[in-house]
């Protein structure tokens, strides 16, 4: 009972200073707001990114002349690389056929693509391809058929197309067989693939595959490098399908032993070991600012604690003079600078998850609840109300109750 008369009058206390109260309260949410939401949005982005990035395809790397993910201009450190041509990506397929499942792919994206009087937005992917394509990014046919091996051999004007594409040109019609335009360049639709959703922000349905010989007969050759996908067979073969496909790629490009690489190469897990690092970058930013945000209303609370005690100095003389124990007095104070912390840490996780969420959202993040940082930002407004309100407490149990009960 005596425990909890003290826990009421600390609520009676903050009470009756409700501005005083809510102003430190909001100092100490503003601290956590800070690191909450940044974990949060960081926590559902990491979600996205390890759902996201399958869109490599299962136990496989990609080749490239750029990296995939870089967060400095690539063309200047990387484009002096020569680019990776046709015939290059061709003998590498060659020299791969037994080890693993190879395509080559090359896009445009911003088309816009023409049946009749209908007409998409000018935000197609147009992608030249080979025949392992669809299967390499676990693309399902729903009608028709893929690009076959004869369609590249001969460059034939022949397209697969997505399902927003067609729904957008095709509504209540049959697609197969019908001739579809893009940048002047007729093709004919062979087949329609499977809904595949999206993948940050950027749905995979909204493109059209021809074959990839066709592609350059549209827009040439020139400057353009063409990045290659390597499936290996299962998840235990695939660093050693990465080993030999180093080597086939060094031999096709002619470098000696004492080159380095001029391509990049590119698994799932080292796009989220980038994606973490950048991050983590953020996140360390968000700890740094709230740390000093926390430690300013640290001080608040001490401060506040400190004005209640001067105030209260004659209350605390009469409750000691009526038998009041010094470690009473102690709980008494140290209650009300933990009720303080903690009502402004949960406003601002609430508001942290909220916020984090919704910056998430804009980022095509998933929803999440950080129940662990949540867990822990408890713990550390506790620990900011123990921390911060302990001298305060301590001075107001030490009191003598003769010199309280003189106070003015």
């Amino acid at each position: 009972m005596i425990l909890w008369e003290t826990i009421v009058l600390a609520f009676q206390a903050l009470k009756s200073n409700k501005l005083r109260s809510t102003l430190t309260m909001l100092g100490i949410a503003i601290g956590i707001f800070t690191v909450i939401s940044v974990m949060t949005a960081v926590s559902g982005v990491k979600t996205r990114i390890e759902d996201g990035l399958n869109v490599l395809g299962a136990n496989s790397y990609q080749i490239s002349k750029f990296p995939l993910i870089n967060f400095s201009d690539p063309r200047q450190r990387f484009g002096n690389r020569p680019d990776i041509r046709l015939r290059d990506a061709t003998r590498f397929k060659e020299l791969m056929a037994e080890d693993a499942r190879v395509s080559m792919a090359i896009g445009r994206g911003g088309r816009q693509v023409f049946y009749r009087d209908e007409n998409t937005n000018p935000n197609v992917q147009f992608i030249g391809t080979d025949e392992n394509y669809l299967t390499s990014y676990a693309y399902e046919v729903a009608s028709g058929r893929p690009i076959s091996t004869e369609d590249v051999t001969f460059a034939r004007a022949v397209v697969v197309i997505g399902e927003d594409v067609r729904k957008r040109l095709f509504r209540n019609q049959d697609p197969l067989g019908e001739n579809i335009r893009i940048d002047g360049t007729s093709l004919t639709v062979v087949g329609v693939l499977e809904p595949k959703g999206s993948s940050f922000g950027q749905s995979l349905d909204n493109r059209i595959v021809a074959p990839i010989t066709r592609w350059f007969s549209t827009y040439g050759r020139a400057g353009r490098s063409i990045t290659i996908n390597v499936q290996a067979n299962s998840a235990e073969e695939l660093d050693n399908v990465m080993e030999l496909g180093i080597g086939a790629m060094r031999l096709v490009r002619g470098l000696e032993p004492e080159d380095s690489n001029n391509f990049d190469t590119t698994t799932n897990d080292s796009l989220i070991k980038t994606f973490d690092q950048a991050l983590n970058t953020v996140a360390i930013g968000a700890f740094v600012i709230s740390a000093i945000a926390l430690l300013a209303a640290g001080v608040g609370v001490m401060n506040i604690m400190l004005v209640s005690v001067t105030e209260r100095t004659r209350e605390i003389g009469i409750r000691k003079s009526l038998g009041a124990r010094k470690v009473t007095i102690l709980i008494q104070f140290l209650a009300e600078a933990v009720t303080l912390s903690l009502f402004g840490g949960v406003a601002g996780i609430l508001l942290g998850i909220g916020g984090g969420n919704l910056a998430g959202q804009l980022l095509s993040a998933a929803v999440v609840f950080p129940v662990g940082w949540a867990t822990a930002g408890l713990i550390v407004c506790s620990g900011i109300g123990i921390s911060f309100g302990l001298y305060p407490a301590w001075k107001a149990a030490s009191m003598d109750p003769i010199e309280a009960l003189r106070y003015e």
